[in-house]
C-alpha cells in the first residue's frame, strides 16, 4: 500500500478579508451615524411643534367665537393661558408663548440635538371666518419644521 502524504488545507479567513470587511463596515458607519443625529433630533423636535397643537386649537376656536384674533393671547384669554402652561410640561418644551394676534412661539429645550435657537413660530392670519397657519422660526433655519 502506498502511502499519500497530503497536506490539509487551511480554513478561515485572512488578514486582507479581515481588514477589508473593518473597512466597509467603518465606511457605512461613517454615513450612518450622522445621518441617525440628523433623524433622531427631527424626532425630538416634532415634541416642540405638537406642543403647540392644543393652543392652536384654542386660538381657533377664540378667533371663531370673537371673529378676530386680537385678543387671543395668554394676556386676554384664561383658556389659551392655561393650555399654554401645559404645554410646557414637556421634556423639549422650555416656553410656549401666545402673543399679539394669536402668534404662537415655542422655545425648546436644548437636548437631543436641538438648540435654543430652534424655535417653532406660527402665525394665524384669518380671512372669511377661516384660520390658516404659516410657519417660521429658526427651526426653519435648521431643518427642523
Amino acid at each position: 500500500m502506498k502511502k499519500l502524504n497530503t497536506m490539509k488545507k487551511a480554513q478561515g479567513f485572512t488578514l486582507i478579508e479581515l481588514m477589508i470587511v473593518v473597512a466597509i463596515i467603518g465606511i457605512l458607519a461613517a454615513v450612518a451615524l450622522p445621518a441617525y443625529q440628523t433623524y433622531t433630533a427631527k424626532a425630538a423636535f416634532t415634541e416642540v411643534s405638537q406642543s403647540a397643537t392644543g393652543v392652536k386649537s384654542a386660538v381657533e376656536v377664540c378667533a371663531q367665537i370673537s371673529s378676530a384674533l386680537a385678543k387671543c393671547n395668554t394676556t386676554d384669554n384664561k383658556e389659551i393661558a392655561a393650555l399654554a402652561l401645559g404645554a410646557t410640561g414637556a421634556a423639549s418644551v422650555n416656553t410656549l408663548t401666545v402673543t399679539g394676534a394669536g402668534i404662537i412661539t415655542v422655545t425648546p429645550t436644548a437636548v437631543n440635538g436641538i438648540k435654543v435657537t430652534d424655535t417653532y413660530k406660527i402665525t394665524p392670519t384669518m380671512a372669511n371666518g377661516q384660520v390658516t397657519w404659516a410657519q417660521s422660526g429658526g427651526c426653519a433655519t435648521s431643518g427642523f419644521c
